[in-house]
């Protein structure tokens, strides 16, 4: 209500898509893959972009717990610079088995009810739910209500125990304040997260008296009444904050009753009217991800630099795994124009990494571990990224099937709570912060064939300051039983896995090669192909700025994508080379980031190899290459030499 047209795009935090159907069609040995259309998170938004009818970018954010918040920080940084002027974004998570089970087998779970803050706490309650802003860049808003300011920040501690002092609540919210350019007495009211876990509660006590001190603002946690609803607590939450201010009222903290004198926050024990101008809403989730906006009635703030005139991106390294290898073995076939397509054995996708790290990983862990290493490879400590940006559209398959096949087998007696840990999207993307000690925003998105691209456009939104860096990263894992359940190009006798790193920096003087999202459109081109081209500079700068195209043609989608290709190519009089990549990679989610890393490479040396280009090694000589996704989404990726 209240839009005047479809918003330009869409941001949404979510955990679970639609896996409940899915537990009940795996629990009934269903084998069609159609019944399995909805599993994917991604599948959420689209549907929701779908009945409203955007046609920008749709993005599927998730970081466990704080994936709401997440969502609404990546919503308001699409209108600071420009790529939007109005935004859909919030969150949305429906209850599962996976879910309720997982979170007992941690005895997270209170039977008598969450009591956040009180002496007596015991547990979450978990719950399900949504909500949604609409987040327009005008000067008018109702109330004069305003998103002012988001902090992210990552733990790197522990994957499912915050830091015990509340370090990356403190920073999270420490980076709110400063982007809302506000000083810890200019808010009225606290919104925590406030679960009712005993650790939880305590370290974001912690974070809240080393910032605020003794003079502290009333607060409470809303949790008591509304249960925990995971992906979706932080976009309610943030809705509740302007309810707050709208009507002047401090909302109860309901199971509260003793106070915990090492925790040492007196809640709010009964609603109450108060004049309220700025709320800061804190949310937190599995990895140490962690997410704080701050609400208020104040003035906007300065925006930020636009993705136009900011530095650019600047592939400082990079990795890749395929069934080929790492990015020797890959490269090679790939150059020669060879299927990498396969799934590599264990022992080396382990290879260099420590045995006592990634001795409870599974597949998918390991991949994403072993390329971001490998893209940090030889990276001075002072250069190393700021941040982490994850793509995968299945999320880790195996922890997810051994999960559900624990829980069916012992009747929901013995649920793991590894598995359970291990199947949230972001778990990889936790692991490799914990890894490298990263401790700046820690991202996963999760949008199918483009899943890379997300996770590319993400970081470029979080990275915008000159001399940043974030470390990109996209992988997804083949098993034998669910990818062909839930992904339409993945036949059951055509093994394939793999994905690729980038480590990018903004900078007008780096020595690598530039990669650059250029445009993101969900659901095709409602405009065609020919729009494409135009908002690409028309057909003579497509031609005078590409030597080659590498085109994403998902087995699923095959016979549309190659008509989008053709549309492309007509409408542009492209006369160059054109990969056709899937054909090499094999068919996974994330076969774009390999293919994104292998034009890094071609970038570097300048040379597009004879078999990728028809027969004759073809000389770059200053032109670009172009990455096309055309499945889905339709996405363009400009990979520039240095």
């Amino acid at each position: 209500t209240g839009c005047d047209g479809p918003p330009d795009a869409i941001v949404l935090g979510s955990t679970t898509g639609g896996i409940f159907t899915t537990e009940t069609l795996l629990a009934a040995d269903c084998k069609d893959p159609a019944a399995y259309r909805n599993h994917a998170l991604t599948t959420v938004a689209e549907e929701l972009a779908g009945r409203c009818g955007c046609t920008g970018p749709v993005i599927t954010v998730s970081t466990a717990c704080s994936s709401g918040a997440v969502a609404i920080k990546v919503a308001m940084e699409m209108l600071r610079s420009g790529l939007a002027r109005k935004v859909l974004a919030g969150g949305a998570d429906s209850l599962c088995r996976l879910t309720y089970f997982g979170f007992k087998s941690l005895q997270l779970i209170d039977p008598a009810g969450a009591r956040p803050l009180d002496l007596e706490r015991r547990g979450m309650s978990v719950a399900e739910g949504a909500a949604m802003l609409l987040l327009a860049h005008d000067t008018t808003a109702a109330d004069g209500l305003r998103v002012l300011g988001a902090g992210l920040s990552c733990d790197a501690h522990h994957a499912t125990a915050p830091h015990p002092d509340g370090a990356g609540a403190l920073a999270a919210m420490g980076a709110a304040m400063a982007d809302a350019r506000l000083a810890p007495g200019a808010i009225d009211y606290i919104n925590l997260h406030g679960t009712g876990t005993p650790d939880n509660d305590l370290a974001e006590g912690r974070a809240i008296r080393a910032l605020f001190g003794e003079d502290r603002p009333p607060l409470s946690s809303i949790k008591g009444t509304t249960g925990h609803p995971l992906a979706a607590a932080g976009a309610i939450e943030a809705v509740v904050s302007a309810l707050c201010i709208r009507h002047g009222l401090l909302p109860a903290n309901v199971g509260y009753r003793t106070f915990d004198a090492e925790l040492g926050l007196e809640p709010v024990a009964k609603p109450t009217p108060a004049p309220l101008a700025t709320v800061m809403s804190n949310s937190f989730g599995f990895g140490g991800n962690n997410a704080t906006l701050i609400v208020g009635t104040g003035h906007r703030t300065t925006a930020g630099d636009s993705c136009m005139t900011a530095p650019p991106l600047v592939a400082e390294g990079f990795a890749c795994i395929t069934g080929a290898g790492r990015v020797a073995g890959t490269r090679e076939r790939f150059f020669a124009g060879e299927s990498c397509a396969g799934c590599l054995d264990e022992g080396p996708l382990a290879e260099g990494l420590p045995p006592r790290t990634i001795r409870r990983f599974k597949r998918l862990p390991r991949m994403a571990l072993a390329l971001a290493v490998n893209a940090c490879e030889g990276v001075a400590a002072d250069r190393m990224p700021g941040a982490v940006s994850l793509g995968t559209a299945w999320g880790a398959l195996t922890e997810t099937h051994d999960f559900l096949r624990r829980l069916a087998e012992t009747g929901g007696q013995f649920p793991s709570p590894t598995d359970f840990v291990g199947s949230v999207h972001n778990a990889p993307a936790g692991q490799i912060a914990m890894h490298l000690g990263i401790r700046g925003a820690n991202v996963t998105t999760s949008g199918g064939d483009a899943s890379f691209e997300q996770a590319l456009l993400v970081a470029g939104l979080l990275a915008q300051r000159p001399g940043t860096s974030i470390l990109v990263t996209s992988a997804d894992e083949y098993h034998p039983v669910l990818s062909r359940l839930f992904d339409p190009s993945v036949r059951a006798d055509a093994m394939a896995d793999g994905g690729g790193a980038l480590l990018l920096r903004r900078s007008a003087s780096g020595q690598g090669p530039v990669i650059q999202m250029l445009d993101y459109r969900s659901g095709g081109c409602p405009d065609g192909l020919a729009g494409l081209v135009s908002r690409l500079g028309g057909a003579d700068a497509v031609n005078r700025e590409y030597g080659v195209i590498l085109a994403g043609l998902p087995a699923g989608s095959r016979d549309q994508a190659e008509a989008r290709l053709a549309a492309f190519v007509s409408a542009s009089r492209f006369g160059g080379p054109v990969v056709d990549y899937r054909r090499l990679t094999g068919e996974f989610g994330s076969a774009s980031a390999v293919a994104a890393v292998m034009g890094v490479a071609m970038a570097r040396q300048g040379v597009v190899p004879g078999p990728l280009a028809g027969g004759t090694p073809l000389l770059l000589q200053g032109k670009s290459l172009l990455l096309l996704g055309l499945g889905t989404a339709v996405t363009a990726v400009r990979i520039a030499a240095p």
